[in-house]
């Protein structure tokens, strides 16, 4: 087998499994719709302020959701003795690694990136800045899964993760979220957001390029 098809094993694999735990797949989802239909019924329906949230109630929303399906990237797979066996590979481990984040992205992210735009003409953000919400999203979404994967495999071995997790993984997300936010409220403005797309790419980039590489590492300290 070719390292490519190995990859697309992986992706393939990955999403076999996720599919057929249909509930864990829809929590994240279900958690975005929730904390953003949430957020009228406390500060009220104010039009001019649900407006003026948007950007932040809808990202903010989705870095938490992310961060809800995180664990279950190779929990799984440390679980039942699969994560070993992907490290005995004779083929590349990151970009091994990559695959099962590129499936995560697709099982998470990715049902986000479809849904968010209906949220956020509920929350009444402009028609103009649709479009600058769906790039931010597709830009972003798969860094939140590439940065969070170094976390979720520094944190694999241990039983209660899950806070430590947050932790490592939130102060990172923060530039993502400062950056994405700023676009969509620039673009309900009428400002240009040249600027940020251009960072967020960049951003992307680089998160392809080096996160595969500490993640594999990683997990090599935590299986042994």
């Amino acid at each position: 087998m070719s390292l490519t098809q190995a990859f697309l094993a992986i992706i393939r694999r990955d999403l076999l499994l996720a599919f057929r735990r249909r509930a864990e797949m829809a929590n994240p989802l279900l958690f975005f719709v929730m904390v953003v239909t949430l957020f009228p019924l406390a500060v009220g329906a104010q039009p001019n302020l649900l407006q003026a949230m948007a950007p932040g109630v809808i990202w903010v929303s989705a870095l938490l959701a992310a961060l809800l399906s995180l664990d279950s990237l190779f929990r799984s797979d440390f679980d039942d003795g699969s994560l070993e066996q992907l490290l005995l590979s004779p083929h590349s481990l990151p970009v091994l690694v990559l695959g099962k984040i590129v499936a995560h992205w697709l099982v998470t992210g990715l049902p986000l990136l479809l849904v968010a735009p209906l949220l956020a003409l509920f929350l009444g953000l402009p028609e103009r800045a649709m479009p600058t919400l769906w790039l931010t999203l597709l830009l972003a979404t798969p860094m939140l899964s590439l940065i969070g994967a170094i976390g979720v495999a520094l944190t694999v071995g241990l039983r209660r993760g899950g806070m430590l997790l947050s932790l490592l993984v939130l102060p990172l997300y923060i530039p993502v979220l400062i950056f994405a936010s700023s676009a969509v409220d620039r673009a309900a403005s009428g400002l240009p957001v040249t600027a940020q797309i251009n960072i967020l790419l960049a951003m992307l980039l680089l998160a392809l390029v080096l996160t595969p590489l500490p993640t594999a590492a990683a997990l090599k300290m935590s299986v042994n």
